[in-house]
């Protein structure tokens, strides 16, 4: 399946939304065409966490996060040419994740946990396909910078890096 706009030309989707699931998270999205192969993606999403262990069990948190994420789909052309699908933006992608991490609510079998809130910028690489005509698969890795929002921190700001590996649904 191939997506054209006006006289042939490629081009990432109109709009896409959709749900995905990966190790640590659920998240909801929706990716906008700003241009033939720049989508704007903003994303609703819980993160998830894992610590402890030992005696005390393993603890786990949920969290909410805000993404806006610009992917510039560098491939599609390639795609095209060797006969590959570009459906639901099916190709690579670099991107500019800014994440938002407030502190407005926990989910956690541990009482008194919180997030510091805080805010990321990473530059990514990743790529994402499609299997069948609803179900994808995204795999992503970058590193930035993070920013907590603490006045109990000597430095606040820090070296972020993202690894992200998701199955998802799109409608």
């Amino acid at each position: 399946n191939i997506h054209g706009q006006g006289q042939g030309k490629l081009s990432v989707e109109k709009s896409i939304f959709g749900v995905q699931t990966g190790f640590l998270g659920v998240w909801i999205h929706n990716e906008r065409r700003l241009s033939n192969f720049i989508a704007l993606r903003t994303e609703l999403g819980l993160d998830a966490g894992i610590f402890g262990g030992g005696f005390q069990g393993t603890k786990f948190i949920l969290t909410p996060t805000i993404t806006l994420e610009p992917r510039f789909y560098y491939n599609l052309n390639n795609r095209s040419k060797k006969g590959n699908s570009i459906s639901k933006n099916s190709g690579n992608f670099l991107a500019l994740r800014v994440k938002y991490d407030p502190d407005l609510f926990t989910i956690s079998n541990q009482s008194n946990v919180s997030v510091i809130e805080n805010v990321s910028i990473i530059p990514k690489w990743g790529i994402r396909r499609v299997i069948g005509e609803h179900f994808t698969y995204e795999i992503g890795i970058g590193v930035g910078y993070i920013h907590y929002f603490s006045k109990n921190l000597i430095d606040n700001n820090d070296v972020a890096a993202d690894l992200h590996l998701r199955i998802g649904y799109t409608f």
